[in-house]
């Protein structure tokens, strides 16, 4: 996966991204706040370039409020800016709602979001409550993966996932996946399985390129970049990847 890029070079490799209004830079992981430079990152980003974050919110609130302004992470979209995940097997709820309140009155756009997982649907579901409670925006996402031997979730291309067999198809991706070290990546699933990147953001010579790649491991796809979900828009329907047959 290559060493772990340093905020300075974070700074250099993002700001050379030409973004749309509405189309963010996104920090997440793992969790974006253990990198020593999560403050100075997002410090360093040119003002017009638009900033999500996804966190388990596990940093000290106090400081990134004082040091961040909260305009810096509003726009014009839909949902939260900063979008807390909340897993109810290894995070305690009421801390975690306190800590949201504390940046939602700092004036930060903050939302909490639980994976509607079959063995924790009451669970997440009572968290709903008491977000909805309090004020807080909560949203469920599906559930993706197997459990109880079935595969469970809504992917756009039948096969495409937990397949004993794999096929070679030409996939296109929507997303500019950027691993720890700054590679650029096809998919998620090349990125999570260390497979070979198809350049890096400190690469002067690298350019941003919209076209359906080769790739031999349909039936291998990550769930992440196949399922079916909403857009940044929130519109049902939009995958993340575009797959076609090799010889078309």
């Amino acid at each position: 996966m290559g060493e772990e890029l340093a905020a300075a070079q974070w700074i250099e490799g993002l700001n050379r991204l030409a973004l749309r209004s509405d189309l963010p830079v996104s920090l997440q992981g793992g969790e974006p706040s253990l990198h020593p430079g999560f403050i100075p990152i997002l410090q360093g980003l040119r003002p017009e370039i638009p900033i999500d974050i996804l966190t388990n919110l596990d940093f000290d609130v106090e400081r990134f409020a004082g040091e961040i302004d909260p305009s810096r992470l509003r726009r014009d979209a839909p949902y939260a800016s900063i979008r807390v995940s909340y897993h109810p097997e290894t995070m305690e709820l009421e801390p975690l709602l306190e800590k949201v309140l504390y940046l939602q009155d700092a004036g930060f756009s903050v939302g909490v979001w639980g994976v509607a997982h079959p063995d924790q649907l009451e669970e997440v579901s009572r968290a709903q409550e008491r977000c909805q409670a309090k004020g807080i925006d909560f949203r469920t996402k599906e559930f993706l993966g197997f459990h109880g031997g079935n595969l469970v979730g809504t992917y756009r291309y039948a096969g495409s996932v937990g397949n004993e067999e794999t096929q070679a198809v030409l996939c296109r991706t929507s997303e500019l996946l950027i691993g720890p070290s700054g590679s650029v990546y096809r998919c998620h699933a090349d990125l999570y399985g260390g497979r070979d990147p198809i350049g890096h953001i400190l690469d002067p010579g690298f350019a941003i390129e919209d076209v359906h790649r080769p790739c031999g491991f349909f039936g291998h796809c990550n769930p992440c970049d196949l399922k079916v979900k909403t857009n940044r828009y929130q519109q049902f329907g939009h995958t993340s990847v575009d797959i076609i047959p090799q010889d078309e």
